[in-house]
C-alpha cells in the first residue's frame, strides 16, 4: 500500500527583494581574502609547522575555529604536524591555536578592512530603495567590530550583523546566521532575500 500522493502544496514568493545578506572577507571587503589567511599561517608557524597560503584558505567561510579544526585534518598538514610534534593534533591544540588566532587577527584587521569598490554605493542605494542590507562572517565579534567601525568610515553600513559565535548551532555552511540575520532585520520569508 503506497500512501504516496499525486497532490502537492507549494508557496511560491512572487514579491521583490526586501533583503540581502552579505560576507564580508571577499565580497564587502578584503578583496583577495589576505585578513584570516595570513594569520591561519603564521598561527601555524607559530606552532613550528609550514602551511601555504592556498593551505590556509581551503576551508574558508567557516567560523575560525573551526576553520583551524579542518585545517589539522588535512592529510598534508596533519602528517606535517605529526613530524614536528610526535603526534597528531587534537582539540587541545586547536584551542590553544584559535587562542594564538584571536590577538593576531585582531591586530592586523585593520590593514584588510578597506571595502571592495562601489560597495558602500551599492548599498545605500539598496537601502534607500527598502531592502535590508545584512552581514555575516566566519569571524567573531570583536572582529566584526573592527570591521563594521572602519566599513562606517568608508560609508557601508549594515542593518544587521552576525558573527561567527552568535549562533547557537554552529556558523556556516549551516543556515543559521542567514536566519538571524533575517529576525534582526526583521525580513520574510525567507525567499525575499539573496
Amino acid at each position: 500500500m503506497s500512501i504516496r500522493s499525486d497532490h502537492a502544496y507549494r508557496r511560491e514568493y512572487r514579491g521583490k527583494v526586501k533583503g540581502l545578506v552579505l560576507d564580508w572577507s571577499g565580497t564587502t571587503a578584503d578583496a583577495y581574502v589576505i585578513a584570516p589567511a595570513v594569520v591561519f599561517v603564521q598561527v601555524f608557524k607559530n606552532q613550528g609547522v609550514e602551511i601555504s597560503m592556498p593551505e590556509a584558505r581551503g576551508p574558508m567561510g567557516l567560523r575560525k575555529d573551526l576553520h583551524i579544526k579542518a585545517l589539522t585534518e588535512e592529510p598534508e598538514i596533519r602528517d606535517r604536524w605529526q613530524g614536528v610534534h610526535g603526534s597528531y593534533p587534537d582539540q587541545a591544540d586547536v584551542d590553544r591555536m584559535f587562542a594564538d588566532f584571536v590577538p593576531l587577527q585582531l591586530n592586523c584587521l585593520r590593514d584588510y578592512t578597506t571595502l571592495l569598490p562601489h560597495v558602500a554605493e551599492v548599498t545605500q542605494s539598496l537601502q534607500k530603495q527598502g531592502i535590508k542590507i545584512g552581514s555575516s562572517t566566519g569571524f567573531v565579534r570583536s572582529m566584526v567590530d573592527i570591521l563594521e567601525a572602519d566599513a562606517k568610515k568608508q560609508g557601508y553600513v549594515p542593518d544587521a550583523s552576525v558573527a561567527g559565535d552568535e549562533v547557537i548551532n554552529g556558523a556556516r555552511p549551516k543556515p543559521f546566521m542567514v536566519y538571524r540575520n533575517l529576525d534582526l532585520m526583521n525580513v520574510h520569508p525567507i525567499q525575499s532575500v539573496v
